[in-house]
């Protein structure tokens, strides 16, 4: 394994490269994760990718993994503060095949739903749906996205120590390190995804690669 310094404008085109040259691609759609833990801020890489397809003449719907959580009731059925529930139970895996992955697939309508809920009113965004382009790129970012069987082309995870992750959580926000270091235990991220960068200093990202 080595890893190699990159800038954030590089690794965006690199990835933009990585994406077009997928197998297959043409008129087909293309749905790729990014994830990452909210300090890594995967949102921003995401965004990042959106103008450099778009010059290569593949169109891109960005979709956050926050507006695809479950309900409160569900979500804080132990507790506002559950590490385990934060791993197993916020993110409605269901809804965001149905709306946002399974319209994707050949044969698909392309007809994605950007958002179901509303993370902090609990309600519904009542957000229209979109139709991507046959050729088009789901751009999807989020937290312990990988493991859970999700049909993606490409998952790219933006991998943190520990010691970076608990330094850049927000105080209100620790209780949910617990959950990280499990799925760093259970799923293996940084092994389980296509791409792995390293964002310990987001000025400064570094890209692995496996040998």
């Amino acid at each position: 394994m080595q890893v190699r310094p990159i800038s954030p404008e590089r690794l965006a085109e690199l990835l933009a490269d990585r994406i077009t040259a997928l197998p297959g691609t043409g008129r087909r759609w293309l749905r790729v994760a990014v994830d990452g833990a909210g300090p890594a801020r995967p949102d921003l890489l995401a965004d990042a990718l959106v103008e450099p397809l778009r010059l290569r003449g593949r169109p891109a719907l960005r979709v956050s993994a926050a507006g695809f959580l479950r309900p409160a009731s569900i979500r804080l059925e132990y507790g506002h503060q559950d590490a385990d529930a934060f791993h197993d139970l916020w993110l409605d895996d269901g809804a965001l095949l149905r709306e946002v992955l399974d319209p994707l697939e050949p044969g698909g309508s392309g007809r994605v739903l950007p958002s179901l809920r509303d993370p902090v009113t609990d309600r519904s965004t009542r957000a229209p749906y979109t139709e991507l382009p046959p050729g088009g790129v789901l751009l999807l970012d989020g937290a312990l996205l990988l493991g859970r069987w999700l049909p993606l082309e490409l998952t790219v995870h933006l991998a943190l120590t520990p010691t970076a992750l608990a330094r850049r959580t927000p105080a209100d926000q620790q209780w949910t390190l617990p959950a990280f270091a499990r799925y760093e235990a259970e799923t293996v991220p940084a092994e389980a995804a296509d791409v792995t960068v390293r964002v310990d200093d987001p000025r400064h990202p570094a890209l692995v690669e496996r040998t």
